[in-house]
């Protein structure tokens, strides 16, 4: 999975790259999904701004930065381009499409 904001800035170059290779890649973030890569699977970063909100209250009410628990992310999304699979030839099996969070058609 790339998760580097370089890769990230350059997702089209890098999604047109990989469809033209014909490469079946799989990326970290929805942003690759949604512009054509063919599968995400990452965090859900609006519950991660979410949660992080609630970082910012407790430590405006005074907690301790260093005292606050290090957590990881709890909820994941998977995000599917069937036009993308398409254009490589890939057929995307109905039990997959079905645990997908988003299909993009």
């Amino acid at each position: 999975m790339i998760e580097d904001s370089l890769f990230l800035k350059n997702r089209v170059a890098l999604l047109e790259l990989a469809s033209q290779a014909r490469l079946p890649v799989t990326y970290g973030e929805r942003n690759f999904a949604e512009d054509g890569g063919l599968v995400s699977y990452g965090p859900n970063f609006g519950d991660l701004f979410y949660r992080s909100a609630g970082y910012v209250i407790k430590i405006l009410k005074g907690a301790k930065p260093a005292d606050l628990p290090v957590e990881q992310p709890t909820k994941f999304e998977l995000v599917i381009n069937l036009k993308s699979a398409k254009g490589i030839g890939l057929d995307v099996p109905a039990t997959v499409l079905t645990r997908a969070d988003e299909v993009i058609e």
